[in-house]
């Protein structure tokens, strides 16, 4: 279905829903920019649509400038007219309805590269650095939009709680099941500062909220040749099984049966929580995801780890 909106004070309104992995959503944003005019965007086939005179009126220039430069990149071949253009009813301002030529996003930024305005200066500075973003995280997004949910469809919230419900089921470790749901974020990546803190730091916190040591503190205090079993409560072949090295490094191990239980709730919480934002079509970012771990232990009066902790893993 086509929908046709318009985009008052600053606003962009758009009923139809996308997936926000491509460069569409990026233009709405850079549209949205333009405080001097009103700029009525079509949503086609996953892409905007402009006409010559949406187009002059977005970079500032005159129509003829528009057409100009279209015939140019399409007499060289930069782009195919065929493919880029389409007829489209419109509704005039005389309130008729008239076949009308409209432009897809591929020939706009060819255009927004074309003309000589600041409002295209202000285009090309926005595009070098949505495709410089572009080649290193894959595709762009704007946290503001992510919160509204509205350019993400059905089938991209089904798949969410397909995965969420798969991690739930999963035999992965307290903390792995937290780092699997981070990674559900709209804007994950795994090269990000904020992931790398939150990775590194997820297991310390789920620890030292349950017991007020971190990992490797724990293993410190607990481990003692002295006691039954090393001081661990469980190994990877208890209760019967010889205890071997790896299982004395992982601090899990010491924890009893009261404190795997808060874990265990914790990370309930946690996947619940996920779950419910995947039911009411809720997106989810990197940063929301890294906020929420600190909100679900305040509220249910856990103490903070503020620091790295006293002992290093290669201590203990």
């Amino acid at each position: 279905m086509t929908t046709n909106k318009k985009l008052p004070d600053n606003q962009i309104t758009v009923s139809k829903k996308l997936q926000i992995r491509n460069s569409t959503v990026e233009f709405l944003i850079f549209t949205k920019q333009n405080n001097k005019n009103t700029i009525e965007v079509r949503i086609e086939d996953e892409t905007v649509w402009l006409t010559q005179k949406l187009m002059s009126v977005l970079f500032e220039k005159g129509r003829s400038t528009i057409t100009e430069h279209l015939q140019n990149i399409f007499e060289t071949g930069e782009l195919k007219e065929s493919s880029v253009c389409r007829d489209f009813r419109h509704t005039a301002g005389d309130g008729k309805e008239y076949n009308t030529k409209f432009y897809n996003l591929d020939a706009i930024i060819a255009i927004g590269f074309r003309v000589n305005s600041g409002r295209a200066t202000q285009f090309r500075q926005w595009a070098i650095n949505i495709l410089r973003d572009f080649a290193i995280r894959g595709y762009v997004l704007d946290n503001e939009r992510l919160k509204n949910g509205s350019f993400f469809n059905k089938e991209y919230f089904d798949h969410l709680l397909a995965e969420i419900r798969e991690i739930r089921a999963s035999e992965r470790r307290f903390y792995q099941k937290i780092t699997d749901i981070y990674a559900t974020a709209v804007d994950y990546n795994v090269e990000s500062e904020i992931t790398k803190t939150f990775f590194a730091t997820v297991q310390n916190k789920l620890h030292f909220a349950t017991h007020g040591n971190t990992a490797a503190e724990l293993i410190m205090e607990r481990a003692n040749s002295n006691n039954e079993h090393m001081g661990l409560t469980t190994w990877k072949n208890a209760p019967h099984g010889k205890i071997i090295k790896p299982d004395v490094s992982i601090a899990k191990n010491y924890l009893s049966k009261k404190e795997i239980k808060a874990l265990d709730r914790i990370t309930t919480m946690y996947l619940d929580y996920a779950e419910d934002q995947a039911e009411q079509n809720i997106p989810m970012t990197m940063e929301d995801w890294s906020k929420k771990m600190n909100v679900f232990l305040k509220f249910n009066n856990r103490e903070l780890l503020d620091n790295p902790g006293k002992v290093t893993r290669e201590i203990a």
